[in-house]
């Protein structure tokens, strides 16, 4: 079940999307201990990148223990993607991605992300000089269209994989829909059947029927997972056990998901610090225990968590009892 993306060979088709403080460091070993094929960091501004932004450095670091990873870069000049392209591409990541379907309205106000998608042209240009900037693969992440009345999914598509795009991830969702609504797999078979460059699905895949069900409606080539990997890296264990041998393994028991929260904390701790870190795990926490019982009052009670041992008193002996 390999997926070859460029030079780039992923040992299976199962993918973190990137998310926005979401996907950091932490929670992107966590998803590729647990079997993804490949994880996306954060994405990252060019110009960020360009005006050595201190925050940004941050977002870029990666280890050896989670390659195959990606590393995607949103903006919408050309001059200054494929320059920040070249520069960064000593560093030690695998695939560079180019973002044209974040629907946040900052990013689109400022011609970025979906923006895009409503200039083919642009679309054409960002992309061809960037593969011509470097050597790495080169994906292009979009969505459905910008709106309903500008779906050009296709379109688009076909322009990434002529201006030398590896792969195409497909989010059957336009920007006026955000995350609401039902993704349309349909927009993904068209894509699919469109071009000959890997084409990856991404939208309500939450289960490892549903997983099933995308490949085999859409004949797509990979499977991208975002929302639903939230407090749940074990999915991509799921998914991918599914796929092989057909066998449902059911989501583990609390004490494991205690355990994983747990590390997960600590790991968010030595990465950025005691103060962030507790903060940045509060939603987490939130994810991880959504369903269980008193999972409501936890969610009150953790905002006022202030240290690792707290954190950890709190998730043994008030959760889940």
């Amino acid at each position: 079940m390999t997926l070859k993306i460029g030079n780039t060979v992923l040992p299976n088709p199962l993918i973190l999307a990137p998310m926005a403080g979401v996907t950091d460091l932490p929670f992107r070993l966590l998803c590729r201990e647990q079997g993804a094929g490949l994880v996306c960091m954060e994405m990252i501004s060019a110009k960020a990148v360009a005006f050595r932004n201190r925050n940004t450095e941050k977002l870029m670091q990666t280890v050896p223990g989670e390659s195959p990873v990606s590393l995607q870069l949103f903006g919408s000049d050309p001059e200054v993607i494929s320059e920040t392209a070249k520069e960064i591409e000593e560093r030690p990541f695998d695939i560079l991605d180019l973002n044209m379907g974040c629907p946040v309205p900052k990013i689109v106000g400022n011609g970025e992300g979906s923006a895009l998608m409503k200039n083919p042209k642009l679309v054409e240009q960002i992309v061809a000089r960037t593969v011509r900037a470097v050597k790495k693969p080169v994906t292009v992440k979009i969505r459905k269209g910008f709106d309903d009345s500008h779906v050009n999914a296709v379109e688009i598509a076909r322009i990434a994989e002529a201006s030398g795009a590896a792969a195409v991830a497909v989010h059957g969702r336009t920007r006026e829909q955000y995350y609401s609504g039902k993704a349309d797999w349909e927009i993904i078979r068209k894509v699919k059947e469109a071009v000959r460059i890997p084409v990856i699905g991404n939208g309500d895949v939450d289960s490892p029927q549903q997983a099933e069900r995308l490949l085999a409606e859409t004949g797509c080539d990979g499977i991208m997972i975002g929302r639903a990997a939230r407090g749940n890296p074990w999915l991509f264990h799921q998914i991918r056990a599914y796929l092989e041998t057909g066998v449902m393994e059911p989501r583990p028991g609390f004490d494991e998901v205690r355990q994983m929260m747990l590390r997960h904390a600590r790991m968010q701790i030595d990465y950025k610090g005691d103060y962030t870190g507790i903060r940045e795990m509060r939603k987490h926490i939130s994810w991880y225990t959504a369903g269980y019982p008193h999972s409501a009052r936890l969610r009150a009670q953790i905002n006022s968590v202030e240290s690792f041992e707290e954190l950890e008193e709190l998730i043994l002996t008030r959760i889940g009892r």
